[in-house]
């Protein structure tokens, strides 16, 4: 059975597209599934961020695919506006809602030039692309909540002449919204359904989460708000090892400077030889220790994040599945 904490806390596996084939990727998040973790994220990338990491599948066909193979939870990361439309991803997320009626969740973020600027239209400064975002969340809630009626929007970045989606779910899937900053995190507690971070010191991390909760306390919508966040781990049987597969995987990791305007894997890679070891350590943990692990996880479910994803930056993710599955997952939640 997947792993929760009181029926609150979700464990989710988060397989990297960017590192795997598409049919590894699937096959490796059967086996998180079937070993106790509670949830799936994919991310939406049309590029990898380093070269030696090789891939870039795309989302939706793999989400199609996995969720016939799995029963836990599917959450979709992709950012709308850029290489598609708003409606064309409300269309994707209303499929697979279809498909796997109760289990899949949309996140939408602001996205990175990596992926977005291979269209050729002009990326955006970063206060834009907030507002792209949320004009965006308007537009994709409005699609999935239109219980056959067609909808028309005429904003400041988007158009939509009146359409509907003609296959919908039941229910809309819930939303929502990627970001590391508290001003965003105020509007999406007001708009979506939730928010989904990545690893941060703890008191922005704590900040960011004082202002969602103040954006869900002005909502004037009703329903569960999801606090959701993605780790990046290093393990392997030795720390010598883990941080070899740090070096060799993750390395842009280290970087210690935005990196939403950088287009190109190779100027990653380029960046990445001025990364030091204890850069890294700074932005994942890097243990061969389960204990260790089991500590960094609690620390973000004791900050109040109920969902958090884990991804293990390495090429080992069976024997990491394992691992957790053995060593980990069993006690997150119990040492509150």
């Amino acid at each position: 059975m997947p792993v929760t904490a009181g029926a609150e806390i979700t464990i989710g596996f988060a397989p990297m597209l960017q590192q795997f084939r598409p049919d590894d990727a699937i096959r490796h998040s059967v086996e998180a599934a079937e070993s106790g973790f509670g949830g799936i994220v994919l991310s939406d990338h049309f590029q990898p961020w380093l070269p030696q990491q090789g891939n870039a599948s795309y989302m939706w066909s793999v989400m199609g695919a996995l969720g016939q193979q799995v029963s836990v939870p599917l959450l979709g990361v992709t950012t709308p506006g850029y290489r598609s439309h708003p409606a064309v991803t409300a269309q994707a997320a209303a499929t697979i809602a279809v498909l796997y009626p109760g289990r899949f969740q949309l996140g939408l973020g602001s996205g990175q030039s990596l992926n977005e600027h291979i269209v050729g239209e002009y990326w955006p400064p970063a206060n834009e692309r907030v507002e792209r975002l949320f004009e965006s969340v308007e537009l994709v809630r409005k699609l999935l909540g239109s219980t056959r009626r067609d909808v028309r929007h005429d904003g400041e970045h988007f158009r939509l002449e009146p359409a509907r989606l003609w296959t919908l779910p039941d229910e809309p899937p819930p939303v929502v919204v990627a970001t590391s900053g508290p001003v965003a995190a105020r509007r999406a507690g007001r708009v979506a359904d939730g928010i989904i971070t990545v690893q941060s010191p703890p008191d922005r991390l704590q900040l960011m989460l004082d202002r969602f909760e103040t954006g869900v306390a002005e909502s004037a919508t009703s329903g569960p708000k999801r606090r959701m966040i993605q780790l990046h781990v290093s393990w392997a049987h030795t720390r010598d090892l883990a941080l070899e597969h740090a070096r060799e995987e993750w390395a842009h990791g280290g970087l210690r400077f935005p990196t939403a305007d950088i287009r190109s894997p190779y100027d990653f890679a380029m960046m990445t030889k001025h990364v030091e070891d204890a850069d890294l350590a700074d932005r994942m943990l890097i243990s061969s220790e389960p204990e260790e692990h089991r500590e960094h996880i609690q620390r973000y479910v004791d900050l109040g994040f109920d969902h958090v994803y884990v991804h293990n930056v390495g090429r080992n993710q069976s024997e990491f599945i394992q691992m957790y599955a053995t060593h980990v997952l069993p006690e997150i939640g119990r040492r509150r």
